[in-house]
């Protein structure tokens, strides 16, 4: 499997876009990425939690989403 990462701050990087893309879609209100000297934070808010992520949480919870989204339009299409 080729992912568009290969250390952190591309990981980083692949989940704002990641973030961006649900955001451009509707499938997610908001996000908030905090920026450290050494690493960065996601934060997804929804009606039950709003902890931070780290970037490989991020990820793998925005493309979840993304992926979800996509296969219901398939579904429905």
């Amino acid at each position: 499997m080729n992912h568009p990462f290969h250390d952190e701050k591309s990981l980083s990087q692949a989940a704002e876009e990641l973030g961006n893309e649900a955001l451009a879609l509707g499938l997610i209100r908001s996000f908030v990425v905090r920026h450290f000297s050494d690493s960065k934070q996601f934060y997804i808010p929804d009606e039950n939690q709003s902890e931070p992520l780290t970037p490989e949480e991020a990820y793998l919870r925005l493309k979840k989403i993304v992926e979800q989204a996509a296969a219901k339009r398939d579904d429905e299409g």
